[in-house]
């Protein structure tokens, strides 16, 4: 990876090292190439991919890696770009002038930074995940243009340039429920998690349970991986589903003999009743 950035010209950041995978994430190679190539062109990283293939846990994996603090911006419908920037707590300094509190004329003390701020003002390098941008309204990833190009914001009351001291390593996750502006598009590097195949997901689960059976897990995966190729699911279920009735399965010491006949404890996986009535009528896989 390093070479090839280095043929292309591309120079790999002297305080960043490669990230790779950990005891508790492990990636594809197409995923680690794309986070290392992020990381040296210096540019956010747009994550997609279904619910549950990790793009959150992505950038604490990546922050594990490196040894690097991560802040976590989790956007919501009603989220603004000016709230990862800074607040001016107008209402609390009205409070102190009404009480002769000292100091209510220094402006400076009643603005508090974002996450977007805390991110530049960090004495040292920090992962930033903006988590689930595509949930807030059309224009807010354009209002992060210039914030995220130039690293920089402007303090309209206090007459400051906030500048980042280090710049951040950027990660943005989308579930893709709305389309993302162009000119945001351009500016970051795309990544779309494909859910693991079979001998991967085993990697995944076995870093979670090591001493898992293999005759269990086996037949965990052959049903989980049945569920999913049933074309009437309507939520499919995810990574982060199986783990978690692997766990089920071994703490309820389910004898692996029943799992192909009952299906011990289906709701950890499927949550709908549509696709509850779809598996128990399509029992045999």
């Amino acid at each position: 990876m390093k070479a090839e950035l280095l043929r292309k010209g591309i120079k790999m950041s002297e305080q960043n090292k490669n990230f790779s995978s950990t005891s508790d994430y492990v990636a594809s190679e197409q995923l680690l190439a794309s986070v290392n190539v992020a990381i040296a062109l210096q540019k956010p990283l747009l994550v997609k991919g279904e619910p549950g293939t990790g793009k959150t846990m992505l950038a604490q994996a990546i922050a594990n890696s490196l040894g690097k603090k991560l802040i976590i911006w989790n956007i919501k419908s009603t989220t603004k770009a000016q709230d990862g920037l800074y607040m001016y707590d107008t209402i609390q300094r009205l409070y102190d002038g009404q009480f002769g509190e000292e100091g209510v004329n220094d402006i400076a003390r009643y603005i508090k930074l974002g996450k977007l701020g805390e991110a530049f003002e960090s004495e040292e390098q920090v992962i930033l995940l903006i988590d689930e941008i595509d949930k807030a309204d059309l224009e807010f990833p354009n209002d992060l243009l210039w914030e995220l190009d130039q690293m920089e914001f402007y303090i309209h009351e206090t007459k400051r340039t906030v500048k980042a001291k280090h710049r951040p390593i950027v990660i943005i996750t989308s579930n893709a429920e709305k389309e993302l502006p162009d000119a945001f598009l351009r500016r970051c590097i795309f990544h779309y998690i494909d859910f693991p195949d079979q001998t991967l997901m085993e990697e995944i689960v076995r870093t979670h349970y090591p001493d898992v059976e293999d005759k269990l897990l086996k037949d965990v995966m052959e049903a989980f991986y049945w569920i999913r190729s049933m074309k009437d699911i309507r939520k499919k279920p995810s990574t982060s589903e199986l783990i978690d009735w692997v766990n089920a399965l071994q703490i309820g010491g389910i004898p692996t003999d029943k799992l192909r006949s009952e299906l011990p404890f289906i709701g950890v996986v499927v949550k709908k009743d549509e696709d509850l009535e779809t598996v128990k009528n399509r029992r045999e896989f």
